[in-house]
């Protein structure tokens, strides 16, 4: 038995009777006027085959990441039924994106475009953003995450270390194919007993910007890339 506790964008959301979660990814994926964005806030469009090929990659990036010793809420992935089974994850508030960026594209520019240039070098830069789709998921600092009681100081150093650490594994994977990684978002929440840190949701083409050969990597291409044998 499973009980349906959230539907989300890109997937639902189930608790399994031993205290797990199951996710069951969708073939949607976020962006505006059909055009895919990592960033957008609202389905832009459904792509045949979009959920198992952000199952895929997600079990296999997580599975890297708990050889590594990583702390993860991942547990297992069925392929044929397009499902994550996973740990129970506290989220902080009511959820953090954390987005690493290696160039400034997207919402950087919009924000920044006084001093960047499009497609300008970062050095992993960090943003923490509200998931609050009413304000446009606001970015917000270290010191106001602090005193609005959402993170201590301490527990931000350990997102933003562990954002940089996953961010360079998974930057590194896709430079093995040949692609270069811009920006990529993740989310944690806290996991266990005693209510470590962990990364939660997924790893897919869905929640990054990828370029190959100076053109971007749709979500299902990425998967193709990374996944199928050579």
């Amino acid at each position: 038995m499973m009980k349906l506790v959230y539907q989300g964008k890109t997937k639902d959301v189930y608790a399994l009777e031993d205290g797990n979660y199951l996710l069951k990814f969708k073939d949607d994926v976020t962006g505006e006027n059909g055009v895919f964005d990592p960033g957008a806030n609202t389905i832009g469009l459904t792509m045949e085959g979009a959920g198992r090929a952000g199952l895929h990659l997600t079990k296999f990036f997580f599975e890297k990441l708990n050889a590594q010793g990583i702390p993860t809420h991942y547990i297992d992935a069925d392929l044929e039924n397009v499902t994550l089974t996973v740990k129970k994850a506290t989220m902080f508030g009511k959820g953090l994106e954390v987005i690493c960026r290696y160039r400034a594209v997207g919402s950087f520019m919009r924000r920044y475009g006084e001093y960047a240039k499009e497609g300008q070098p970062l050095d992993a830069f960090v943003e923490v953003t509200l998931k609050d789709d009413d304000r446009n998921d606001p970015p917000i600092t270290e010191d106001a995450l602090d005193m609005l009681g959402i993170l201590s100081r301490e527990e931000y150093q350990v997102l933003k270390d562990l954002t940089k650490k996953i961010g360079s594994i998974v930057k590194d994977e896709l430079a093995k194919k040949g692609m270069d990684l811009y920006d990529i978002k993740f989310e944690f929440g806290r996991v266990g007993a005693d209510n470590h840190i962990a990364l939660i949701d997924e790893i897919s083409g869905g929640n990054m910007r990828a370029y190959k050969n100076n053109r971007r990597v749709e979500p299902l291409e990425l998967e193709k890339i990374m996944i199928e044998p050579e």
